[in-house]
């Protein structure tokens, strides 16, 4: 097996098991690459981690025990006309239209109420690419994420560590993350999303902003004490957008 091989195989792999922790369709593969195996490993640790974090115990529903009536005091009320399907059926779609509150559904998927909600929701959609490492993605992969069709990007943003594309707002996006000083950042690259000023980007764990950049804007958002001034103005030097 030649180098090359090699590092693609290596690559396809670990897309399978950021896809799938249990993937183990690659087990040729890992029986001869010591670093998959680490990686494997890694993943499956975390994948364990963070199913015991939403473990949630529910108590078993005990129902109190009712009094008993003594049916001989009890008065016969008239009967109340009963209430049609059709007015049921309402005041079923109107629970449910209050619970979801905000969130429409369109097909299969989730139409967000804002580019910022749905940008925080898809970082924590992925996890697993939140890892630290100082292995960099390959020039051949990033070329693929971020092809010339959408723009050219170059290393100067810092040390790129995974790169993948997604969808925000119905169009393929560039996700890229980088290594901070306090963790890995995200990066969105958004050609398709222009915005007229930058955007805050806050939750209880989350750091970022959606800067306009030309008739794009591009994401960066990394943990809640990561200084992100440096990260912003070098990730916007190494992007140009497509002409």
């Amino acid at each position: 097996m030649t180098a090359g091989n090699m590092t693609m195989n290596c690559e396809h792999y670990r897309e399978a098991i950021l896809a799938e922790p249990s993937f183990d369709g690659g087990a040729g593969h890992v029986s001869e690459c010591a670093a998959c195996q680490e990686y494997r490993h890694e993943m499956l640790a975390l994948n364990e981690t963070i199913s015991r974090a939403l473990a949630i115990n529910v108590p078993e529903l005990v129902m109190p025990e009712l009094p008993k009536v003594e049916t001989d005091k009890v008065v016969t009320l008239a009967d109340r006309r009963r209430v049609s399907a059709p007015a049921w059926l309402a005041v079923a779609a109107t629970v449910v239209i209050a619970a979801f509150l905000g969130i429409r559904f369109v097909g299969n998927g989730i139409e967000f109420d804002s580019l910022a909600d749905e940008v925080l929701a898809h970082v924590d959609h992925e996890p697993y690419a939140l890892r630290v490492t100082d292995e960099p993605v390959s020039q051949s992969r990033l070329a693929s994420v971020v092809s010339g069709d959408i723009a050219r990007m170059d290393h100067s943003a810092g040390l790129i560590t995974y790169a993948q594309s997604c969808t925000i707002n119905g169009h393929e996006v560039p996700h890229l993350v980088i290594q901070g000083e306090r963790g890995p950042v995200t990066i969105l690259l958004m050609p398709d999303e222009t915005i007229a000023d930058a955007i805050p980007l806050h939750d209880e764990y989350s750091n970022g902003v959606i800067l306009p950049v030309g008739n794009g804007s591009i994401a960066i958002i990394g943990v809640r004490d990561e200084d992100l001034n440096n990260i912003e103005e070098s990730v916007v030097k190494s992007v140009m957008w497509r002409t």
